[in-house]
């Protein structure tokens, strides 16, 4: 793929974006083709060193404010009519309610996701400090002469804080998973946003 066609598809594939984007991302991958040209890279060898048009749509996409995406898109491409303007107006008891309703369940919903993960965090060092207590109780039971007690204890004790570490592994993972979901959640609203060129 030569210069021109990778830029003219960047820039197809961005045009859901606000126009100073589109600019400044066509801009800053036109001087990276041209310096790796001028480090003696062919000009196809320049843009495939790039990545693909996938990962680099991806990319720029994540970078822009969903507000920023969302405010492009909802721009007027011209001036609003008298009537429109009413009508926006009349209806705005009802589109407003729905749009604050949307956007508390989706708030909702990434709350009650990270409160479960923090849940289980908490459990996991629960168990490893209930561990640490039974630990430290067992020698002041064994002194008192409660011998079995203080063997269960012991017991308890190691089980407690075994099991802590052996939790907290899957937990992390859950928890890397979930930010990924929540990144990915997140792309694909904003490539909403963009359009169905960006889609591809």
């Amino acid at each position: 793929m030569t210069k021109n066609e990778f830029l003219f598809e960047l820039g197809q594939r961005l045009s859901g974006l606000p126009k100073e984007d589109i600019v400044a991302s066509l801009d800053y991958y036109s001087e990276l083709i041209d310096d790796h040209i001028e480090n003696g890279m062919s000009e196809e060898e320049a843009v495939g060193s790039l990545g693909t048009l996938d990962e680099i749509v991806s990319q720029i996409i994540g970078d822009t404010p969903l507000p920023k995406l969302v405010k492009e898109k909802i721009k007027p491409k011209r001036a609003l009519r008298v009537w429109e303007i009413v009508l926006l107006i009349l209806g705005s008891p009802i589109w407003l309610s729905l749009l604050i309703a949307l956007f508390v369940v989706l708030i909702a919903i990434a709350v009650t996701i990270f409160s479960v993960i923090i849940s289980f965090f908490a459990v996991d060092f629960a168990f490893a400090a209930a561990g640490v207590g039974l630990l430290a109780l067992s020698p002041v039971l064994f002194v008192y002469g409660k011998t079995a007690t203080a063997l269960a204890y012991l017991g308890f004790s190691l089980i407690l804080l075994g099991s802590a570490p052996l939790l907290f592994i899957p937990l992390k993972k859950l928890a890397g998973l979930v930010l990924i979901l929540c990144k990915k959640t997140l792309l694909l609203i904003k490539r909403c946003f963009v359009g169905k060129e960006a889609a591809k």
